[in-house]
């Protein structure tokens, strides 16, 4: 496995565009976070007082007090800004090894095969912290950026969460084979029901995207597919729920072992 790089040699995620983030989960963790830097701050009156101790955090930057109006016409169409906002900086790309970092003997990361919507993407996020996962990888192409849209949508959790983006999936799984992962793909032709399973050690789930599936080379590089069942009213479940409800079986079976 190739050595970790210097923070300051690592790309920014999505380009070095600065970001709006909008609401207020997003908005106070990427104030909480001291590797995401802050352009500005946006407020309507009755919530900066209201987060007063939060933007104080910030002393190098004054809030800018806005009506509500002002703010929707300010952020990008569709922003439910809640009446905060903030324009930072991308955060710097997560690699593996970070992910690894944070694994203990008992892990869970979460893998997405070419899940491209935002809201899915941030919501599997906010799962992930939720539950404990130490990390999810994303693929580097088709794969959303991290909009205002996915850091609203994980809450907060993409400042929580290291999100990685491989350039290829299936050597991103082999290299947590090598680090003493078992990978679970869920899939509709899955043998057994995720219910049935251990959980036991470090375990990956992998996810595919929405509609499609799994892809076959990503589905034959996984140690077992598993499914979710469901009644056959509805098949299939959206790929967010379907990590939602992996990721907590996970945590249920690892506070079980740990009686």
């Amino acid at each position: 496995m190739q050595s970790r790089p210097h923070r300051s040699a690592r790309p920014a995620r999505g380009g070095h565009q600065s970001l709006w983030l909008y609401g207020h989960h997003a908005v106070l963790a990427a104030l909480a976070n001291p590797d995401r830097r802050i352009e500005r701050i946006l407020a309507m009156k009755d919530v900066a007082e209201r987060h007063a101790t939060e933007l104080q955090a910030r002393k190098d930057i004054k809030t800018e007090i806005m009506s509500r109006d002002a703010m929707t016409e300010r952020l990008p169409g569709g922003a439910v800004h809640q009446g905060l906002a903030v324009l930072a900086a991308p955060l710097e790309d997560a690699v593996l090894e970070d992910v690894l970092a944070r694994c203990a003997d008992h892990a869970l990361v979460l893998a997405l095969d070419q899940v491209t919507d935002p809201h899915n993407v941030g919501a599997i996020l906010r799962s992930a912290a939720a539950f404990g996962a130490a990390g999810v990888i994303v693929t580097e192409r088709h794969a959303p950026s991290d909009t205002g849209v996915l850091a609203k949508a994980a809450s907060g959790a993409l400042e929580l969460v290291p999100l990685v983006r491989a350039v290829n999936l299936v050597r991103a799984l082999e290299q947590l084979k090598e680090a003493g992962f078992w990978s679970y793909g869920l899939d509709e032709k899955g043998d057994a029901p995720i219910g049935t399973l251990d959980f036991a050690g470090r375990v990956v789930v992998v996810l595919g995207a929405e509609g499609e599936g799994l892809r076959r080379l990503t589905a034959e590089k996984c140690d077992r597919l598993v499914t979710i069942p469901t009644t056959q009213a509805l098949g299939a479940l959206n790929v967010s729920n379907a990590a939602a409800i992996a990721s907590y079986e996970w945590a249920r079976r690892k506070k079980a072992a740990a009686g």
